[in-house]
């Protein structure tokens, strides 16, 4: 199965800054574990903490909440 999109976009944010899931976690002052289930899913975010780890990635642009990371 491939990647969400939302998550496709996390992952090629962090890949291009050269950023550990470990150094975004601590950025946000989250565990690295939380960080970890908010991209593969398990766990949704707010609007505002996904907002917060695109902000630390430096996604500028808009990235929609649907599907896995639809926030509540």
């Amino acid at each position: 199965m491939s990647a969400h999109p939302q998550c496709a976009a996390l992952i090629a944010a962090k890949e291009k800054k050269g950023l550990s899931w470990a150094q975004v976690a601590s950025a946000l002052g989250q565990s690295e574990a939380h960080v970890l289930a908010v991209v593969n899913g398990t766990s949704r975010p707010t609007e505002a903490e996904f907002n917060a780890i695109a902000k630390v990635l430096g996604i500028t642009s808009s990235v929609p909440h649907t599907g896995v990371h639809a926030t509540v």
